[in-house]
């Protein structure tokens, strides 16, 4: 096999990413200063509003000002976007104030084009139907993060699943973009420890895709890495001390990183293996595009394929140290994930990866990473 070195993007490229970031403690106490006096639809979850954080915003606006919707799952569903869409289309929000999760932040995205579209049941029309829309505007939305991983404040794109076909849906335009991200270490202090290590996950997942990925620039390039450093230093230690509110705001700046990259490049691979377990078996996002990225690096590692090779020896060293194998088997085996081979290599993702992988390769990689043993 003929040795393939891609060490650097292509010299045509474009770099776009108009996304005002804010970082600092105690934003909810500044959102006035931030947020123009218009009216608010205000996105978040059961959660916060048991936490006290809903309460707060209402004080700070006021009770004329806001409406909450506070009931977000896991993973956005379709018909219930839809729904919300021709419940607030004629309430008058001037903006969106969304404070959750990466689930919370694209449905705030979404909802920011759809609550502008003409359309009776936007999505159902665009994507289900696949009928062709040009989205042409957006209310201003403004994410406040409260997970470490998905890096949804910056990127222009929105997750959308349909679960009567087991589907899921990507929204991407750079309507989708929030206008600010508001970052607060302190609104990541109470997440739970799978919670940490899902989303911890996530955001490795983002930057090792985005340097394996034909779209990446020299500054996604760069982005990724630092990244990746800022993860190999802080993530092992967070998952050890999850009070921690400096190894929070670092796994905080970690994640925001990888978000900038993945604006640029997409994911790749791992991801597109990834969506039919989450859709299928409901394994968490974070976990499903995280515990093939051993298997895949080494593939480009001995092919040559990757540089920043010591780096990413170093990163693969914590995450076989979390023995993702164990902790997707608990999911779903590998016999079961098999089956679902010919979902998992989608154009819009795979096609983005360094090089061509096929049904075979993909069925190796499966194998490796469950720890599957060939009888």
């Amino acid at each position: 096999m003929p040795v393939i070195k891609l060490t650097h993007p292509s010299l045509a490229w474009t770099h776009y990413n108009p996304v005002h970031i804010i970082s600092g403690i105690d934003v909810v106490e500044n959102l006035q200063k931030l947020i123009p006096q218009h009216k608010i639809l205000f996105i978040t979850t059961k959660g916060f509003t048991n936490r006290g954080i809903t309460a707060k915003v209402l004080k700070k606006f006021g009770r004329n000002r806001v409406i909450v919707y506070d009931h977000v799952n896991s993973y956005p569903e379709l018909d219930d976007l839809d729904f919300l869409t021709n419940l607030y289309r004629n309430s008058g929000f001037n903006c969106i104030l969304a404070l959750g999760g990466g689930s919370v932040i694209d449905t705030a995205k979404v909802l920011g084009v759809t609550l502008l579209c003409h359309l009776e049941n936007p999505l159902n029309e665009t994507l289900r139907q696949n009928n062709p829309h040009v989205w042409n505007q957006s209310l201003p939305v403004f994410a406040v993060p409260t997970t470490s991983g998905t890096g949804a404040e910056v990127t222009p794109f929105a997750t959308v699943w349909d679960q009567s076909t087991s589907k899921k849906y990507s929204l991407f335009d750079k309507f989708l973009f929030p206008n600010i991200a508001l970052l607060d270490p302190t609104l990541t202090l109470t997440l739970p420890y799978k919670e940490t290590l899902y989303t911890g996950l996530d955001a490795i997942s983002h930057s090792l895709e985005s340097l394996w990925n034909k779209n990446r620039t020299p500054i996604s390039e760069r982005l990724a890495i630092q990244s990746i450093k800022i993860a190999i230093k802080s993530f092992p230690n967070l998952l050890k001390e999850s009070e921690n509110l400096y190894q929070r705001k670092q796994m905080q700046i970690s994640s925001l990183l990888a978000g900038l990259a993945i604006s640029q490049t997409k994911t790749a691979i791992a991801h597109s293996i990834s969506y039919p377990l989450t859709s299928y078996y409901d394994v968490p996002h974070g976990l499903a595009c995280s515990f093939t990225l051993t298997t895949i690096a080494k593939i480009l590692l001995n092919e040559r394929i990757v540089s920043n090779s010591q780096m990413i020896f170093s990163l693969l060293e914590i995450l076989e140290s979390l023995d993702l194998a164990y902790e997707i088997n608990k999911y779903i085996n590998y016999d079961k994930a098999s089956n679902l081979i010919s979902f998992m290599i989608t154009p819009e993702r795979a096609g983005n990866f360094l090089r061509a992988i096929g049904k075979d390769e993909i069925d190796m990689i499966l194998q490796e990473s469950f720890g599957h043993q060939c009888h």
